[in-house]
């Protein structure tokens, strides 16, 4: 039997005879899918830096509240960031399914989970990137 693989974030999908729904709520169920994909991809970074023995980066407050910062920008950042993060989503999921046969299999998944884990950095930087500098959202809550 083939199962396909569980996405980062991926809810259910609606029938095809339910009506559309509003603007407002397919806008929060995008933010709220990039906010879990978003997390999840801060544990898989985690995960590889692990198995390539580096140690993960501190938290910052962009990576902690990139989903609430996003959802501030203009619509054009916050479309491209959810497709970014869906991306890297897409990237990180067999990446780390080969680095753990790789280890299961009793090889050292270190150069290969380097490799992964310079590609992770990389583009989360792009995606941070998408956010203005901080001084032009002075966010009070996230302060």
């Amino acid at each position: 039997m083939n199962i396909p693989p569980a996405q980062f974030g991926q809810y259910a999908p609606r029938s095809p005879a339910a009506p559309p729904r509003p603007a407002a709520e397919r806008g929060t169920l995008a933010a709220s899918a990039t906010s879990m994909r978003w997390s999840a991809l801060g544990d898989a970074g985690t995960v590889v830096a692990t198995l390539a023995g580096v140690e993960p980066e501190a938290t910052s407050r962009a990576l902690r509240n990139f989903p609430v910062l996003i959802r501030e920008c203009p619509q054009w950042r916050r479309d491209l960031a959810e497709n970014m993060v869906a991306d890297l989503a897409a990237v990180m999921e067999p990446g780390i399914a080969a680095l753990l046969a790789v280890n299961a299999r009793g090889a050292d998944p270190r150069p290969a989970a380097h490799a992964l884990w310079r590609e992770f950095t990389a583009a989360r930087a792009a995606v941070l990137a998408l956010l203005p500098p901080s001084g032009d959202m002075g966010h009070p809550r996230l302060a």
